[in-house]
């Protein structure tokens, strides 16, 4: 009897945990679907970031909806149109990563995520804060190569800074271009470890190539 009472209790246990994974995989294969449509009306980002962490907080022990909403925050930071709101919200998109990286250490992605904060944070004025916040993203964009050399996304954040960059500070897209190819080449093989992993970037570093090669 009490092995029958056990064999219950130990497959409602498995059962509710497969409905959970089902709940979160379905949660987040939704909101991941409506990332892209959001640059349209970047408010809307918002909503999708506040979304991530409240799954995230469900969820407690995975960092990948941190990771998304902390991206979603720091997009929006880009957008927004009103330079003094952007410390705030990069802050918010810092607390978020923070998370992400307390769950999944020395992340190529986090530290993507971080190297996009801080150049959030840099252009609010370039050239008063370039010595400080322009060094952390550079920084944070070697780490992520160190971490994961596969990974296009760091070589695709650092061709977009050199476009950016003028020419006699060792930008432009002469040595853009070197970076736009090297991140377009690894994505031409690059895996995600799951259909959840991050895989966004390409058609950003194609655009970028297009504009440099015109």
């Amino acid at each position: 009897m009490k092995k029958l009472i056990l064999l219950a209790l130990m497959t409602t246990l498995t059962v509710a945990g497969f409905s959970q994974s089902d709940k979160y995989l379905a949660a987040m294969k939704r909101n991941l679907a409506a990332i892209d449509s959001s640059f349209s009306n970047p408010p809307s980002l918002l909503s999708l970031a506040n979304t991530f962490e409240r799954i995230a907080d469900a969820e407690k022990n995975q960092w990948l909806p941190y990771y998304y909403a902390a991206l979603c925050q720091v997009n929006y930071g880009f957008m927004v149109t009103d330079k003094a709101q952007t410390d705030n919200i990069a802050d918010k998109a810092t607390a978020l990563i923070n998370k992400a990286d307390s769950l999944s250490p020395k992340n190529s992605e986090v530290s993507c995520i971080k190297s996009m904060i801080a150049s959030c944070h840099m252009m609010v004025n370039p050239m008063q804060r370039y010595m400080q916040y322009g060094q952390e993203s550079n920084t944070e964009m070697e780490n992520a190569m160190e971490q994961d050399p596969t990974n296009p996304r760091p070589y695709l954040l650092k061709g977009q800074s050199l476009k950016y960059t003028p020419e006699q500070f060792g930008g432009g897209c002469k040595t853009a271009k070197i970076e736009l190819q090297t991140a377009i080449d690894k994505f031409l093989v690059y895996k995600p470890a799951s259909e959840l992993y991050p895989a966004w970037g390409l058609q950003r570093v194609q655009q970028l190539m297009k504009e440099c090669e015109q």
